[in-house]
Formats: structure tokens, sequence, C-alpha cells
């Protein structure tokens, strides 16, 4: 299988520049980077799936580096994910190995590398399936409710995208990105991605924007950028954004959810004041990780905006009936069409092998319009999806787990707030724990109330929109 040039490949070349730094006190070059990678996947082997519990870590990168370089496929799970529902994704996918920090993690005793505080281990599962010659990497469509749906992302997929977002975000080698996102998360992957490709730095850590210890290390190794979703922004906000002294910072981007307009006024009025580039972004996993942009210079007069489709990709919107519409104003689905748009979804190991099934054209779910300048505005959703701090959630999703917990319930709300509605008070608390415990949706970005019974129609259809979400 020829993966001559794709991402990563090339990487040595950046020789003793500094690739990566862990809270300031490891520090990793290029070369030692694709040399780590390397020897990770010499210990693998051949081109088979492979599972990475991913962290803010060096080895976390060297493990996803030496996948990429060497044809094999990893699957991007959180180190920290329920044990019941990792259990469920590896009798669903058979991996053949784990790499991973934590040995209750792989489900066996056969480790066969190590590498610092991660080692590789070799399962029992037997490979009763293949592997798309296209397929590079898996990611979860929503990761904080351990869904077995994968998106099947291709070696072109990641290339285009990420060749895309070096140019429009314009990095350059100089650059130094920290990280204030998963790297199981498309977005987290996406900026690690692209600045390993030109040759910058990326600044590894777990530390929060609440923690003192990631702003000393922001200002120690003079990072230059960082990303952030919807909720990143508020914490920001109650931090006095505008008042730190953060002399080394060119730009920062958003994306995971759409900012509200008047956060989008105020955090690019304190960056104009800064003299940084705030640069608001719009993307979904099925594209790879972003499909517009908002360049910066339109920032104010077009706040709200999700601006623009990314270079060497184009919008367009449609009505009830499929038809294109092409006056402004006008609201429809918007559709993408771009390289980075991947083969589709794999629910199970059998699926791996499907072929291209969106055809380089992705139906978002999302309502949007567009103004009279080109720039488009997303206005809703078509399908039942919420972003919770970034992470897409699917309510028949979470309403399915709680039933099978006994749980009645109906799932609505609006981004950055799940409600879950139940019919039994007396479940309340377990609600609460399951949810807290088993799908990573963290405690302030859900409610659960008490409802006498679930509202209906004559057909038996659940009648959400006499749901009050405030």
């Amino acid at each position: 299988m020829e993966i001559k040039n794709f991402l990563f490949n090339e990487i040595g070349k950046y020789g003793a520049n500094v690739a990566l730094v862990e809270d300031g006190s490891q520090y990793v070059t290029y070369q030692e980077l694709a040399q780590r990678a390397d020897r990770m996947a010499e210990h693998i082997g051949r081109r088979c799936l492979v599972f990475l519990a991913c962290r803010n870590v060096v080895e976390s990168v060297v493990g996803y580096v030496g996948c990429l370089r060497n044809g094999i496929v990893p699957v991007m799970i959180g180190a920290d994910i329920d044990a019941e529902l990792l259990g469920d994704l590896l009798d669903n996918y058979h991996p053949a190995y784990i790499w991973t920090s934590s040995k209750s993690m792989a489900f066996t005793e056969t480790e066969v590398y190590r590498d610092n505080r991660y080692s590789l281990y070799r399962t029992a599962y037997v490979q009763d399936y293949k592997l798309g010659e296209e397929l590079a990497l898996l990611l979860t469509t929503s990761g904080s409710t351990g869904s077995p749906k994968l998106v099947r992302q291709t070696r072109k997929n990641i290339a285009a995208n990420t060749h895309s977002i070096v140019e429009y975000l314009d990095i350059m080698q100089t650059d130094r990105a920290i990280t204030t996102l998963p790297m199981h998360y498309t977005y987290g992957l996406s900026i690690l991605n692209t600045h390993l490709n030109v040759g910058a730095r990326v600044i590894l850590t777990e530390a929060t924007l609440l923690d003192k210890r990631f702003w000393n290390l922001f200002r120690a190794e003079q990072a230059t950028t960082f990303g952030g979703v919807p909720y990143t922004y508020e914490i920001l906000k109650k931090l006095r954004f505008g008042r730190m002294d953060l002399p080394s910072l060119r730009y920062i981007t958003q994306a995971g959810g759409k900012l509200v307009k008047e956060m989008a006024e105020e955090f690019n009025a304190i960056c104009e004041e800064k003299g940084y580039q705030l640069i608001i972004m719009y993307g979904q996993t099925e594209a790879t990780a972003r499909m517009s942009y908002l360049p910066w210079k339109d920032a104010a007069r077009k706040a709200g905006s999700i601006g623009i489709a990314i270079p060497g990709g184009r919008f367009s919107l449609i009505d009830v009936n499929g038809d294109e519409i092409e006056k402004p104003d006008v609201v429809g689905e918007l559709v993408y069409r771009g390289e980075n748009v991947t083969f589709g979804y794999a629910e199970s190991r059998k699926d791996l092998d499907k072929p291209d099934e969106n055809k380089g054209i992705l139906h978002t779910g999302d309502m949007a319009k567009r103004d009279e300048d080109g720039f488009y505005y997303v206005v809703g959703r078509k399908k039942r999806f919420l972003k919770i701090f970034g992470n897409r959630v699917n309510l028949d999703e979470v309403e399915n787990l709680l039933k099978q917990q006994g749980i009645e319930n109906v799932c609505t709300g609006k981004d950055d707030h799940l409600i879950i509605f139940i019919t039994d008070q007396g479940q309340e608390k377990q609600a609460v724990d399951f949810i807290t415990n088993h799908t990573g949706i963290s405690r302030g970005g859900f409610a659960v109330r008490y409802i006498a019974s679930i509202p209906r129609s004559e057909s038996g259809k659940i009648l959400y929109s006499s749901l009050v979400v405030e």
C-alpha cells in the first residue's frame, strides 16, 4: 500500500527543531519523535487496527504519529473512557493492539513494547475483518456517549484538511500551539496535525485554563496560539482574558459549536485592542475537522457568522425538496463539498472495508443562511444533536443509554445544556450518576427534571416541542 508523502512521513526533515514540549520539562525534537514513533510501530509490524488511549502527553502523540507514518489504523479514544464502554468498543472492533498508559485498560497481560509511561499491549482478538485500503484513522462521532459509530477518515481527507487549515491560518514554523482540547477530539487533533506538518512546536499539557500552571506554561514557552470551543470562551471571559498580559500570542481560534454573536463581538474587540487575531471556524468530524473559517479582518462586521468555505471546499444551501437555494438570507440545509469529506461511518469492524459512501458531499444537518456577501450563518439543527462543551452529543443515543438502565426518559436542550426529563422522581440520582460516570458529560452540562408523562402525539411520536427547555 502506497503511503509516500502522507502526513508525518517527512517530519524528520525538521531535525533538531523541537516538536513537542510537555509541561515545560520534557522536550522532544522532530528527529526523536520520528524515531520513537517508528520504534513503536515496528513492534506492531503490520497494517491493523490499534486503540490509542489519548492524553495530552508525549507518548500519546508518539503512538499516533507512529501509526500514521506506518499505515496502521488508530482508533482514538479518551484515556479516561468508562471501562464498560471501552469493553463494548473492544468487542465491537477487535483491535490487534492497545497503546495506553493504564494496564487495567488493556484487558490483557501481553505487553510487547514500552516507551516511558505508555505500553503496547497485544490483544487476543482475531482480525476477522478487512481494513479499507484508504482508511487511515477512526474517530468517534460523539465521544461523550461511547457510541460504537466511528467516522472513517482517509489519508486524502486528513492531508487535504491539514493543508487547507495551514493555508488559511498561515501557520508558520515559528508558531507554538498550546493544547486546550483533547487530542482524540477532531478539533484538538487537527491542531496537532497542522502544527507538526509545518515543523512548528506543540506545547502539551493536561492543565486546564482554570489552572495557574496552564498560564505559567503559556508564558514560559511563549505560546503563539490556542483553540477553544464556546465553553472555553466563557471561561476566558470569567478569567478576564482582556486583562491578561500574553505578549507572545498571535491568534486564537474557535470551533466546536456556535459562539454567540455578543461573545464573538466581545472577544474580537479584545483581540483588536491587544493585536491578536480571532478566527471563528466551523467543522464536523465527518469532514475531518473544519469546513469554514471567518477571516479575522471580517470578524467585527460579520460577528455571528461561520464565515466562508475553507480553501478547496464549497458550501451550498438546499431546500426541503433538495433544490439549491440561490437567493441570500433564505434558510436551508447546509451542504459541503470537498476532499476532506470522509468515507462515512463504521458501526462495527465489518464496516471498515466499506467504500466511499459520501463521494465528497456532506449534508451537515445544520440549517443556515447566506448573506449577500457570501458569508454563512448557522441558525439551527436539522437533527437531534447538541454540542456540550465542544463535544457533539446525540440526544437519541443518550435516551437509549438511560432506557437500557431502566430509566424512562426523553432528552432535549440547547448547546451546553442537555435536559433529561424522567417520569420517576425516585430515579433522579440514578440518572445523574449514570450520565456523570458513564458518558463523560460533565455535571455542569446537563440537568435532570421530573415530568409526569412524556408528551406524545396520537400516533405515539414524542412531542419535543411541548418540553420546556429554559
